[in-house]
């Protein structure tokens, strides 16, 4: 596939949407509609058996959802990918933590988006206070046992597919560490 043109639809701070004409292999004309937003982190801190996550309004689904703590930085869409996580972590949970470790690369929604963002696990954690930013105001946090967890999962009331994946990275980790 052949990028012929592509023209910008719409930007904010957070993100663009550009529309591409294509040229197909069979010789046909077509077009993508994209999102471009930044890298961003997410960070699975955890305690023994017990996760930590953040529950916060998402406006586009007009609902409140627990996941992992994550997020991007505009304004440092160069940053390392490690540096990303602590900011987003120390942020959005006031942990800080005495190791991170890199889990894997996860695609948001490579059919329309070119956003790719990068799954911490955060250990060796201390409590500080959290450093919203103002979008984030009424967020909450808590811990939740695995059980918790998986059982919250299991009643629909942790649908954040990013979140999902970096369990799954998670436990695909750990398997690894314990077959090494």
């Amino acid at each position: 596939m052949q990028k012929l043109d592509s023209r910008e639809v719409y930007a904010n701070a957070w993100m663009t949407v550009r529309e591409d004409g294509i040229l197909r292999a069979d010789g046909s004309r077509g077009i993508y509609g994209v999102v471009d937003k930044p890298q961003y982190a997410l960070v699975v801190p955890l305690d023994g058996d017990r996760l930590h996550l953040v529950e916060q309004y998402r406006y586009a689904l007009n609902l409140r959802r627990w996941e992992f703590p994550q997020g991007t930085a505009p304004e440092r869409a160069e940053s390392e990918p490690g540096e990303l996580a602590a900011r987003e972590l120390r942020e959005e949970t006031g942990l800080r933590a005495g190791r991170m470790t890199d889990l894997g690369l996860l695609d948001v929604a490579p059919g329309m988006s070119s956003q790719r963002g990068r799954v911490f696990l955060a250990t060796e954690l201390e409590q500080g206070e959290p450093e919203r930013e103002h979008e984030e105001q009424d967020m909450r946090t808590a811990w939740f046992t695995r059980a918790e967890f998986e059982a919250m999962i299991a009643k629909g009331e942790i649908t954040d597919a990013q979140s999902l994946a970096a369990y799954t990275l998670l436990l695909l980790h750990e398997r690894n560490s314990v077959d090494a």
